[in-house]
C-alpha cells in the first residue's frame, strides 16, 4: 500500500509530492493529461519553433515561493530569466510607469508628487520580504509566523480595498499600475484585501524580479516531476480519476483539484456546494514576425507588460466581467512576452507573446478583435507583426485544465472573505469530511498562482496524519 496518491500534477499536486516524499513517505502521482504542468506547461500551439506558454508565463510567485526556494530545482534544469524590466504600464501617449528591480526607479515613474508616497508604502516590508512571504503564504496557519509583528502591519496596510490604498497616489501613473496589480487576481478594486494582492505583487517583483522560465513553464513542472523521480516517487499520465475506486490503496489521498470535482470523485455531495468561481478570461498567443511595437520604450524592455489606459478603465473593465456579467469594451490585459528575454521560444528575428482579458464564467463569445483593438492603441501596428494566433475562451481553458471550471484560472473567485478562506471558512482548509483525503490546489490558501505553497502546505497537513500510528 502507497503512503499518499496526489490526482493532478500541476504544481501544487507536484509539490505536495515531493514534499512527502522527502520525509520518506511512498508517493504517486495520477495526472489526467499526457504531460504533466496544469497551468505551468508549453506548447507550440501556433506554428512549429514556437513555443507558448497556455497559462502562467510570468513568474513573480515563483521564483519568491518558500516551497520552490528550498527545492533544488536549478539542478533538474530550471533557470530563471530576467528581463530588463520586470514590468511595464504604458500609456496612450507613450509614457509609462514600471515596476523595476529597485524602489527608486519605480517611485521616479510614477512622477514626483507619487515617488515618496510609494517608497513609504513599500519600505517597511521589502527588508523583511522572505520571513513576510513566507508567514503569508502559510496563512492560516500552517506555521507559527515568524515576524507577527510585521505580518500584522502587512495586515493593516493590506486588508482594506485597494482602493483605499490608492488615496495615497495623487497621480494616474501610480494608481494605473497600483490597479493593474490587484487585477491580476481578477477582483474588483474595492474587494476585500485587495490592497495585500497588490502589495505582494510590488514586493516579489522588488525582491526578486518577474521571471520568466527558460524554455518555458514546463521547465518547473519537469524540474518538479525530475526531483520527485528521484526522491522514489513515481508519476502516471493519461489517467483521468472518475471515483476514488479508480486509485490503488493509499493511506492519503491529496486532489489537485477544483472543489466541485473532489466532491464528485469522493462523494461529498455538496460539501463545497458555497465555493465560489469567478471571472473567466480570453487567452490570445501570437507568433510574431517580430517584437511588439509598442509606442513606450519601457514597455520594449519589459517582461509583462499591463494593458490599461486609467485605473478607471481598469475597475470598469473588472466590474464588467465580475459584476455586470458582459465582456468589456475596453479590456484590462496582462501581456507577456518571453522571446524579450528567452530565444528558445522562437526562431530567430520571431517572438511569441500572449495577451488575456477578463471575461464573465463560461462567456461563449470571442473577443479576439476587442483585445487587439486595445493592443493597437499602445502598440500602433501589431497586427501587422502577427503570423499566426491560438485563441481560448472560458470553454477552451476549461477543456484544457479541469480545475480552470467557466475559465476561471484563479480556481475560484479570489474576492471577499474567499480571498483568504477557501475553499470554505475554517482554519484547516485542505482536509475535507474524509480524513485520508485531503485538498492541495490553487482553491486553497495561499490562493492562485504559480507558487507549491498550496501543496506544500496540505502536505503538512497529510504528513502530520501519516505520522499517526
Amino acid at each position: 500500500m502507497l503512503d499518499a496518491v496526489v490526482v493532478g500534477a500541476g504544481p501544487n499536486g507536484l509539490t505536495a509530492a515531493v514534499e512527502l516524499a522527502r520525509r520518506g513517505f511512498s508517493v504517486a502521482v495520477f495526472e489526467a493529461r499526457s504531460t504533466v504542468g496544469g497551468g505551468a506547461r508549453t506548447e507550440e500551439l501556433t506554428l512549429p519553433g514556437f513555443r507558448h506558454d497556455p497559462c502562467s508565463a510570468a513568474h513573480p510567485l515563483a521564483i519568491n515561493s518558500p516551497a520552490f526556494r528550498a527545492l533544488p530545482l536549478e539542478r533538474y534544469g530550471l533557470e530563471w530569466l530576467h528581463a530588463e524590466l520586470p514590468m511595464a504600464h504604458p500609456f496612450p501617449d507613450g509614457t509609462a510607469a514600471v515596476l523595476a528591480r529597485t524602489v527608486g526607479e519605480t517611485a521616479a515613474s510614477f512622477g514626483p508628487r507619487d515617488a515618496g508616497a510609494y517608497r513609504r508604502l513599500v519600505a517597511p516590508f521589502l527588508p523583511k520580504w522572505d520571513t513576510l512571504a513566507r508567514d503569508f503564504m502559510s496563512l492560516p496557519l500552517t506555521a507559527l509566523p515568524r515576524d507577527p509583528v510585521t505580518l500584522a502591519r502587512f495586515g493593516l496596510a493590506g486588508l482594506p480595498p485597494s482602493t483605499l490604498l490608492m488615496r495615497r497616489f495623487r497621480d494616474e501613473p501610480a494608481k494605473a499600475l497600483f490597479s493593474g496589480l490587484v487585477a491580476h487576481v481578477m477582483a474588483p478594486l474595492g474587494g476585500f484585501a485587495t490592497g495585500a494582492v497588490g502589495l505582494v505583487f510590488a514586493l516579489a517583483a522588488h525582491a526578486r524580479g518577474w521571471p520568466v522560465a527558460r524554455g518555458g513553464s514546463q521547465s518547473l513542472s519537469d524540474a518538479l516531476a525530475a526531483y520527485l523521480r528521484d526522491l522514489g516517487g513515481s508519476v502516471h499520465t493519461d489517467y483521468e480519476v472518475k471515483r476514488l475506486d479508480d486509485l490503488p490503496p493509499a493511506r492519503a489521498y491529496v486532489f489537485d483539484t477544483s472543489p466541485t470535482a473532489l466532491a464528485r470523485i469522493a462523494g461529498f455531495g455538496n460539501h463545497y456546494g458555497g465555493y465560489r468561481y469567478g471571472p473567466g478570461v480570453f487567452k490570445v498567443d501570437y507568433a510574431l514576425d517580430g517584437p511588439v511595437p509598442w509606442t513606450a520604450k519601457e514597455a520594449r524592455a519589459a517582461g509583462t507588460v499591463q494593458v490599461g489606459a486609467s485605473s478607471a478603465e481598469i475597475g470598469a473593465a473588472l466590474n464588467a466581467a465580475s459584476r455586470e456579467g458582459r465582456a468589456p469594451d475596453r479590456p484590462f490585459l496582462i501581456t507577456v512576452q518571453p522571446s524579450v528575454v528567452d530565444p528558445t521560444r522562437a526562431p530567430v528575428g520571431k517572438h511569441v507573446f500572449w495577451a488575456y482579458g477578463h471575461v464573465p464564467n463560461g462567456w461563449t463569445g470571442d473577443l479576439t478583435d476587442t483585445i487587439e483593438r486595445q493592443l493597437e492603441r499602445f502598440a500602433p501596428g501589431f497586427r501587422d507583426r502577427v503570423l499566426a494566433r491560438a485563441t481560448a475562451g472560458p470553454p477552451e481553458l476549461a477543456a484544457r485544465n479541469a480545475n480552470y471550471v467557466g475559465g476561471d484560472i484563479a480556481s475560484g473567485a479570489a474576492s471577499g472573505l474567499q480571498l483568504l478562506l477557501r475553499p470554505k471558512p475554517t482554519l484547516f482548509p485542505y482536509r475535507t469530511p474524509h480524513p485520508a483525503v485531503f485538498i492541495c490546489s490553487s482553491a486553497t490558501p495561499p490562493g492562485p498562482g504559480v507558487h507549491g505553497m498550496s501543496g506544500h502546505n496540505a502536505a503538512k497537513a497529510v504528513w502530520k496524519r501519516l505520522r499517526q500510528p
